[in-house]
């Protein structure tokens, strides 16, 4: 599929997913379990997709017409030095992130938040760090 038409997809699924969790939210009268939050998961993944979709297309259309700005675009997203300071712009965030989970954790332990609530946030905060050991490993062993 074309990423042109890949886009117009995305665009049209925002707009559906939108439009469902509105008509759930408007539909349902007494709501039970998972049907509280659909809704709201409906409207959030829809505004998210029909964001990026309708983003690309703009952009690309923007740019059809100055080829010159589209050259030059391309090359500052290739630059060595872009890319050094966007990987170490990651990287902080990424050190932040884990003082933040550990607090919001401990937090919500305190507090009393629901054990599944809690279990869900470090198995994310588990998924994370897992994922950052995979990938060092893996770049030590080839640098």
């Amino acid at each position: 599929m074309k990423k042109n038409h890949l886009d117009y997809v995305l665009v049209l699924a925002g707009v559906l997913l939108l439009g469902t969790g509105v008509l759930l939210i408007r539909r349902l009268d007494h709501p039970e379990h998972i049907m509280r939050a659909l809704p709201y998961v409906c409207i959030g993944v829809g505004c998210g997709t029909f964001g990026h979709g309708m983003g690309e297309l703009i952009s690309r259309r923007a740019l059809k017409n100055a080829p010159e700005a589209a050259r030059q675009l391309e090359i500052d997203r290739r630059d060595e030095r872009n890319i050094a300071i966007e990987t170490r712009a990651k990287a902080k965030a990424y050190d932040l992130m884990t003082y933040v989970f550990g607090a919001v954790m401990v937090s919500f332990a305190l507090m009393g938040v629901e054990l599944t609530a809690v279990l869900i946030l470090v198995f994310a905060y588990l998924l994370v760090h897992g994922w950052g050991i995979y990938y060092r490993c893996k770049y030590e062993q080839e640098m």
